[in-house]
């Protein structure tokens, strides 16, 4: 009876049982030595276990580990990336934050970070195990990891777990000496800014890096076009280009609304909108290329439309 309260217990934690926890479920301390002993449970950590015959996962090693040093440890780092579906390296160590600046612990194969400051500490649960939250880890990374900085900031904006300009606000947040991570993280929210201005999706800046490459004409960035602001102006040319991202365009009906009623009266004034989608600029960026290509062959820097032979 007493092993099947720490199964319920190991069912949500990664098959994984804690000294404490065995405790409240009145397993004495002779017992649980005992289980140990006779391999039911798998000492990972002073205090921590793993119920054998659960699975192995990257997931089970960095819980064991938040688990060994609580209270009010986190996984940060590499293994926070990981635990927000970054792709990461399957050799990367496991990383933990512990709120507390108190020496003296240490665990076998795990990164242990006492952090200076007390910005943005606030964990997530992430995989139902704290972790560090996604305005501060990605700084975080970039003392350990500078080339991981750029991946882990894209991959943010294109899942919406954080817009450019948040992340940006959280960069000016963290930006002060003796941050190491910080270099990175502002060199990877540099692609967020274009003219100065941040941008809104990933969708704009893959719209900027696809422009440069292929030589399309001039971009205005955020233009104000019958007061509306749109993605890009062809400048010269009444061509708008407008990114758009499911999440905000699509499966928002409100912002599909405002979508079309702004094409209506650009249409109406003569604009020529193109839009195109993420999946299509990310997997087909040609497509957007001739598209763009086309529309300006035929409306010309004048505004005006040319013949189709000409």
């Amino acid at each position: 009876m007493d092993m099947e309260r720490l199964d319920l217990f190991a069912a949500s934690n990664h098959g994984l049982t804690t000294r404490a926890a065995a405790e409240r479920a009145g397993v004495s301390k002779s017992a649980w030595y005992r289980w140990l002993d006779t391999g039911r449970l798998q000492s990972l950590f002073p205090g921590v276990a793993r119920v054998v015959g659960s699975p192995e996962t990257r997931e089970q090693r960095i819980a064991a580990a938040v688990l060994a040093a609580q209270p009010g440890a986190m996984a940060s780092h590499r293994s926070a990336a990981y635990l927000w579906d970054v792709p990461r390296p399957e050799h990367d160590p496991v990383d933990i934050m512990l709120m507390s600046r108190t020496r003296g612990l240490e665990l076998d194969g795990v990164v242990i970070h006492r952090p200076r400051d007390d910005k943005d500490l606030s964990p997530i649960r992430r995989h139902n195990i704290p972790t560090c939250n996604i305005l501060r880890f990605p700084c975080d990374l970039g003392a350990v990891d500078r080339p991981g900085v750029r991946p882990a900031v894209l991959h943010i904006v294109a899942n919406a777990f954080a817009s450019p300009v948040a992340l940006r606000t959280a960069l000016d947040v963290h930006t002060r000496r003796g941050r190491h991570g910080v270099p990175a993280f502002r060199e990877a929210l540099d692609e967020f800014v274009i003219d100065g201005k941040p941008v809104d999706s990933i969708l704009e800046s893959t719209m900027r890096r696809v422009a440069k490459k292929h030589n399309l004409p001039v971009l205005q960035f955020h233009a104000i076009v019958l007061g509306h602001e749109v993605d890009f102006l062809v400048v010269g040319t009444p061509i708008v280009l407008e990114c758009d991202g499911w999440e905000s365009h699509g499966r928002n009906r409100v912002q599909f609304e405002k979508d079309r009623d702004k094409d209506s009266e650009l249409t109406a004034a003569g604009y020529i909108v193109v839009r195109f989608t993420y999946r299509r600029l990310m997997r087909d960026p040609m497509w957007v290329v001739r598209r763009i290509r086309d529309n300006y062959a035929r409306w010309g820097p004048s505004g005006t439309p040319r013949s189709s032979t000409s």
